[in-house]
């Protein structure tokens, strides 16, 4: 199973100290990651840095706006690295608001999609909880997929977002066979901050990545958006109850 960490858990160190903070991940046992920025470093730098320490470059969180304004220069970047996924990451709450904003959209992810497919990668749409507002009895998230070609954008399910907004995980995911190269796994507690270490919270994990796993998934990203504790010791806890799983 391959086990990545999304390095958004660990926004603040990455911005003191880019190379030593990959370097610890590595160190706790992550075999890839996934970027969510790249501070001033350029592709070289980047690429280096991973071949030096080991780790894989699964993917990289990319905001709408720029795949919309930047597309060319994000491709290139991505692809001198040797990244195979790139995702969009968020909406605001314009952009999410009716039907026809997620009709509009997946028009303009199906181009995107196309060109990133081209340049021999893939697009990725990485959902929060929003998604699962409904239209017509219709999930927003389901609009943008059925309106999408598969060979054009694939899913990043985020199953604790899933289960945030009252569904299933493993449910969602049996309706996406062979569209969901990549989840983050997630756990959740009660409590004014919400997110768990993975394995210490009250969600299904191994029924998660099990069902995930049948449906085609091949990378299984940890994030944890807010910590109580040091995120360096959340992400060493993760990793350690998923190998105990």
């Amino acid at each position: 199973m391959n086990v990545g960490l999304a390095l958004y858990t660990l926004r603040d160190e990455m911005e003191k100290d880019f190379k030593g903070t990959l370097e610890k991940v590595k160190q706790v046992g992550y075999q890839g990651v996934e970027f969510a920025g790249f501070g001033d470093h350029s592709s070289k730098e980047v690429k280096a840095m991973l071949e030096e320490i080991g780790l894989e470059p699964w993917s990289s969180h990319v905001p709408l706006e720029k795949l919309r304004n930047e597309l060319q220069s994000v491709i290139t970047y991505h692809k001198e690295v040797g990244i195979p996924h790139i995702v969009c990451p968020y909406l605001t709450e314009e952009e999410r608001q009716t039907k026809t904003n997620y009709f509009d959209l997946a028009e303009e992810l199906e181009e995107i999609g196309n060109q990133v497919r081209e340049a021999g990668m893939v697009l990725l749409y990485h959902n929060h909880d929003f998604e699962f507002d409904t239209f017509d009895d219709e999930f927003g998230l389901d609009i943008l997929l059925r309106n999408t070609r598969t060979c054009n954008m694939a899913l990043e399910c985020d199953t604790f977002w899933v289960e945030y907004a009252g569904h299933k995980a493993t449910e969602y995911l049996a309706v996406h066979e062979n569209r969901v190269p990549i989840i983050h796994v997630k756990d959740m507690k009660d409590g004014e901050i919400p997110f768990a270490e993975v394995g210490e919270g009250k969600l299904d994990i191994k029924g998660i990545i099990e069902a995930a796993k049948a449906v085609g998934t091949k990378y299984f990203i940890v994030e944890q958006d807010v910590s109580e504790r040091s995120p360096l010791e959340s992400i060493e806890i993760s990793f350690k109850n998923i190998q105990s799983m």
